[in-house]
Formats: structure tokens, sequence, C-alpha cells
């Protein structure tokens, strides 16, 4: 057998067989065919290499290009098996006069045929030559060589053929073809236009897999990217825009490729486009805005006007896609704008290292309020067949980010809107799996390739949550939120979320939101505790919240790290407390017992003695694990201190369990060991408030008070009221 009939053999998979299109009439043909039907027995009936070369060699001379259906393909791959491809790939002897890769080329070719039948691009023996294909597409030669060039075409029909397959990108991955497509595309050798074809295809299928197996070489293709995006002056730089988000990796960006992104984006986004060449940019900024927030641009200048200009095009996108009735809404370009538009909503709202200037912030905000007037429009319009579509949630989003910042403006159209919002948020949270399910729909419409992280929220309640703790503090919009029922699907949220949190479930794998979503609920609950105590007290839902209430803080506040969500709990179980004191759960029973006792642990702890350098007395001073969170923690503190006073002439009980606990002596015994003038007023007053009630309440307190200089200590404190109430019998 000669080269030139390796050659020729090797052309089976560029002639008939290789033609998956055929005509039905054409299996007429083949049936008539006996120099066929010869050739494939002499191919069955071959006993060596040679007579194997032969007959195959007289199959392709009997078949013409496209003159061949899948049946008689699958026949001539039974006749010719994997023992002899296999044997061509794993040689290293060419016949005398033949390139070294010949037999590798014609074993390659025969693999892409048996490829184009999608039952045997899954087969085991194709599936275990990923590897040995995958290194053909990096292997150094001759550039010209024609043979080589048909050998590595055949080699990407493969690797295709198996990526088109259910389980394909998997096997790929395992098999090494990512850093090898890297490697190729990179090495801008011959084909490597289809090895960045293919790596889109397989990031597109299996993003997370991708960048686990090979993220140095995909970081590195990145890089090059980011370069020629940075670089390219003709339309080839509208292209780069729709592939590079899908090669944004999930953790870290290299900050050089931010930095060439972002100038690419901006010589985009400054020249005067149409909508085909604007709308991919608006997509991948909105991409990097998601994965990197504000970080890719740069401060400056130069990047608050780039900043400006990218919220600027968001809104006019979303009016006038969202303001003209009746047009079709591009709804994967909108979502790209409204997560442009939560970069700004974040930026207008910073008050530390902000990128924007304050006259930009006050032009972008008048601007950010009509595209919302836009968004509020659409809402207005949704019917109840389209609340379960992914845009309607997108929506409904980026109303609430706007709403969790600015309650003020649009007061009259978000007060006709919140109906609709209560009901929506409701269907969602009775349709639990279905809103995770639009989450993600969510997030591959515009914004990431795959999954969303955890900044995409898999329930409506949760991105409402800021903007009704603002409107329950105002009468109309709280009277409207009240009359469609969200105190009661907030309560059932509340207790649903709490369950993710209780003993038995891993709250180390929770988001962050979970945590968050819990605190701004307490938030709204507390607005309702001051604002509407009546629906407190009949409305059954907040009996079983003052249940959970009690039932949780105990164990909440021995937990590292959850003192602000304890802190919620405890200072709105007190005020609750208050108003459902004749409750029978809280007449000493022995949830309401370990809820007052985790509360005053929660009141004591705040504060301790603290020695100074150069002074005889120590100051008082707020313990290590309040201090970093004071800020925070501190309006909760004195709310706590209030209501607990509250609940002293309410609860006969509390007063003597509040002795037992030794807490109106530890508090005499430490504002006793301090310097008073460490003490503040506003401290004074709140320990004041509290001794004064255990004392009235309790003769036995009264006691224990004085045996703790307790006149002495309220002498120097000067409290009048203490200092009186002990001076009685």
């Amino acid at each position: 057998i000669s080269c030139c009939d390796l050659a020729a053999a090797g052309q089976l998979g560029k002639a008939g067989i290789m033609a998956s299109d055929c005509e039905p009439a054409l299996n007429q043909a083949e049936s008539r065919n006996p120099t066929l039907e010869r050739y494939l027995g002499a191919l069955r009936e071959a006993k060596n290499d040679s007579e194997q070369f032969a007959a195959l060699l007289l199959v392709t001379k009997a078949v013409k290009a496209g003159d061949i259906d899948a049946k008689t393909r699958r026949r001539i791959f039974d006749a010719v098996g994997f023992t002899f491809p296999n044997r061509l790939l794993t040689t290293k002897e060419a016949p005398d006069g033949c390139p070294d890769h010949v037999l590798r080329a014609l074993g390659v070719a025969l693999l892409a045929c048996f490829c184009s039948d999608p039952e045997l691009a899954t087969h085991p023996q194709v599936l275990n030559k990923i590897p040995i294909l995958s290194t053909f597409l990096t292997a150094r030669g001759d550039p010209d060589d024609a043979a080589r060039r048909s050998m590595v075409d055949d080699t990407y029909q493969c690797l295709t053929a198996v990526a088109g397959t259910p389980r394909g990108p998997r096997h790929l991955i395992a098999g090494g073809t990512v850093s090898a497509l890297c490697q190729a595309y990179l090495g801008h050798g011959y084909g490597f236009d289809q090895a960045l074809a293919l790596l889109v295809g397989l990031l597109a299928a299996a993003e997370t897999q991708c960048w686990k197996e090979a993220e140095p070489d995909l970081l590195a293709v990145l890089r090059g990217l980011s370069e020629d995006f940075q670089k390219a002056e003709d339309a080839s730089k509208f292209e780069l825009c729709q592939l590079l988000p899908l090669f944004l990796p999930p953790t870290t960006v290299p900050s050089e490729c931010l930095r060439d992104l972002q100038a690419g984006l901006a010589r985009i986004l400054g020249s005067k486009l149409s909508s085909w060449q604007r709308n991919p940019a608006l997509k991948l900024a909105a991409r990097l805005a998601h994965a990197c927030g504000s970080d890719w641009i740069p401060a400056g200048n130069s990047g608050s006007k780039f900043l400006a200009l990218l919220v600027n095009l968001a809104c006019v996108e979303v009016r006038l896609a969202l303001e003209e009735t009746g047009t079709e809404v591009k709804e994967d370009v909108v979502t790209a704008c409204y997560a442009l538009m939560e970069l700004g909503i974040q930026e207008c709202t910073r008050c530390e290292q902000s990128l924007l200037k304050e006259p930009q912030k006050v032009q972008l905000v008048s601007i950010m309020k009509e595209a919302i007037g836009a968004v509020i429009h659409y809402l207005q319009q949704v019917g109840p067949e389209k609340q379960k579509e992914p845009f309607v949630f997108a929506s409904v989003r980026i109303l609430g980010a706007w709403l969790a910042e600015e309650t003020s403006s649009l007061r009259k159209e978000v007060c006709q809107l919140l109906p609709f919002l209560v009901r929506y948020a409701k269907t969602l949270y009775e349709e639990a799996e279905e809103a995770n399910d639009l989450s993600q729909q969510v997030a591959t419409l515009a914004i990431s390739p795959t999954n969303p992280g955890p900044t995409w929220p898999g329930d409506a309640l949760r991105l409402l949550l800021p903007g009704w703790c603002h409107l329950t503090v105002e009468d109309g919009p709280r009277e409207i939120l009240i009359k469609e029922g969200a105190p009661s699907l907030l309560c059932k949220y509340f207790l649903q979320q709490w369950e993710l949190t209780s003993p038995g479930h891993d709250t180390s794998v929770l988001p962050d939101s979970v945590e968050i979503g819990l605190q701004t609920c307490c938030h709204i609950f507390l607005n309702l505790v001051v604002t509407a105590p009546g629906l407190i007290k009949r409305d059954a839902c907040f009996t079983s919240l003052m249940n959970t209430l009690m039932a949780s803080l105990p164990s909440l506040v021995q937990q590292q790290g959850r003192l602000l969500l304890a802190a919620n709990v405890a200072t709105l179980g007190l005020l609750m407390a208050r108003l459902l004191s004749t409750s029978p759960a809280l007449q000493g029973t022995p949830a309401s017992r370990g809820f007052f006792a985790a509360a005053i642990l929660f009141l004591s702890q705040s504060h301790v003695a603290r020695a100074t350098p150069g002074s005889e007395q120590a100051v008082l001073a707020l313990s290590p694990d309040y201090e970093g969170i004071w800020a925070d923690l501190q309006e909760l503190w004195f709310l706590g201190m209030q209501a607990f006073t509250g609940c002293v002439p309410l609860l006969p009980w509390l007063a003597p369990a509040a002795l037992r606990s030794r807490w109106p002596q530890e508090l005499l015994q430490l504002l006793g060991s301090v310097s008073p003038n460490s003490v503040k007023p506003e401290m004074v007053a709140a320990y004041q408030g509290v001794l004064v009630e255990l004392a009235r309440a309790n003769r036995l307190c009264r006691e224990a008070m004085r045996l703790q200089a307790g006149e002495e200590t309220a002498s120097h404190y000067r409290m009048a009221a203490l200092e009186q109430c002990l001076a009685e019998p």
C-alpha cells in the first residue's frame, strides 16, 4: 500500500461516509450497488492491515460524495470496527515515503466518519480516544501540510460530535479537552477558530466544570480575548462582546482583563451605534457589573463619566422598551439594563469612595426615576397569566432595589402597585420551587451564562423586604400592605426562613441573604408594633411569631457571629411581649422564662469595665463581641432596654426572675466599678429605667439593690428616681 493509497483511503471520511444529509432515493441506489457490497465483504474478510487498506480504498472508490445514508455508514463501521482505527492512532511507524502522522490521520478520519452517527459518538471506544484526540490539537508540524490540516479538521469533527451528546461535555472536560482547546486557540495555528467555537459550547454547557479543570488556560484565553477586544477597530469587537461573557470566571477576573474590557466598552458605547451593535456591549457591561460590582470601572473623572454613560444608556433603553404599549420587548437586553441600573443605584447611595460626584448622582437619580416609572407602568399591565415569566421577576427585582433606597418619589404610583406586589410575592412564596427556577431563568436571560450567584435570591419577597420596611413607616402604604394581607404573608415567610437556621440545618451553607432577610423582617415587624399595635393584638399570626421568637432566642444568643440577628429577635420579642402580656404563653411558662433569660443575657453583656493606663478607675466600654457591630446594634439595644422596662410591671413573675439572674446586682456592681464620667447620659437613663421598674415591682429586688450599694451608686450617677425608690421601705 503506497502513501497515495493511504491518502485516498483517508478520503473515506471526506466523501460519502461523512455525509449525513441525503435523499431517501439513495437508499434504493445503494441496494442496487453490487460493487459496494462486494468491497464491504472484502473489508470484513481482510486478514491483515494491507488487505484492510486495500479494501478500504476500494470502498472509497465505490462510493461517491453524498451517495450514502446512515444505514450504509453503520454497515461500513461494522465492517471496519474499532480495532483497525485504534492501531492507526497509536502506531508510530509509517510506510516508506510517508509523513509519520499519515496513519494517525487515517485513524482520525475513520473516527470522524463513525462519530457522525450519534450512537457511535457515545461509544466507549470513541470516548476513550478523547485524550489522544486532544493531543492532536496542539501537535507541532508543518502548518501547510494538507494531511495534517485534514487530521485537525477531523479531530474537531470528532470532538464536536461528542460535545453534541447529552453527557459529551463532561467526557471532554475529563479528557483534558478544555486545556487543549485553549492552547490550540492561543497558538493561533490551523483550526484555532474551531477551537474557540468548541470552547464556547463547552462553557455554555458546563461552565463550573470547565473552570474547575482548566482555570489557568481559560484565564489565558480571557486575557487574549480581552486584549483583542481592547485593540479591535473593526466589526470583530461586536462579535467579541457576545463571546466574552462566557469567558468571565466564576471567581476573580484578572485586573488586566478588566482594564481592557472597560477600555473596549468605553470606546464602543461612546460612539453612535445601531441597536445590534450597542446591545451586546450593554449585556457584556451587565455581566461585568454582576460579577464585579463597580470594581472594573476605574476611579477618577474618566471612570465616573463612563459609569454615568452606562446608567444613562440603560435607563433610555428601559424607557424605550417599556413605555410604548404594544412594542416587542427585548427582554434579555432590558434585563441587562436592569443590572446596570442596580449598579447606578448602589453607586448613588454609596457615601464613601463612590465613583460618582454629587452632581452626577443627582442627575442619575432623576434619570433612573423616569426609568423606574416605566417599570411600574409595565408591571401595572401584567396579568395573572404572565406572573410566572422571568422578565416579570427581573422587573420586580429592579423595583425592589429602587424601593430599598428611595420611596419618597413616585409614591402614588408605588401605592397603586402595592396590591399587585403583595399578590405576586404571595404567588411565588406559595410555589417556592418555581420561584427558584424563575431566578435561574432571569440569570440566564442576560446576566450570567449559567447559574446565578448569591446576589440573585430565589424568591420575590426577599427582593421587596427592604422597600416594604421603609413603606411600613408611612401611613398610606402601611394601610395598603395591611389590607392586602402582607403582615400575615411576612409572618409565614419569617417562620419558613427561620426553619432554615434551626438546629438540624447546616447554617454554614446558607447564603447571607437568608439572615439579612430575617433581620429585615424583624425591622418591618418592629415598625408594625410601633405604628399598628392593634394589628399585633388581633392577628393570630403574631401569636405564632411570638412563640417562635421565645423558643429560638435562648439558643440564638449562644451562637457565634449571630449577635445582630439575636438583637433583632430579642428586641422584637420584648416589644411584642408588652402588647401580648395577657397571653397564656407569657405567664411564666418555661418558654417565656427561657426567652427573658436570653434577653437579659443579650442586654447585660453589652458593656464591661475596662482599665485604662494612668487611671485608678476603670471606664465603661463595649464588650468585644458588641464593639465591631455597635453602630448597627445600639438602636436595638436601647429599644430592647426600654421594652424590657415596660414588660416588668405587666409580668409579675419577671422581676423575681431578673433577681435570680443577678442582673440588677451585677449592673450596680458594674456602675460602681467605673468612672461615672465614662457613662454617657443615655446609658444612665437606660440603666435607671430598668433598675427603677425592678425595684418598684419587687421588695426583694429593692433589698438586693441596697445590699449592692444601690443608693450610693444612684447618688453618684444622679439617678434621682432610683434613689427615691430605694429610700422607700
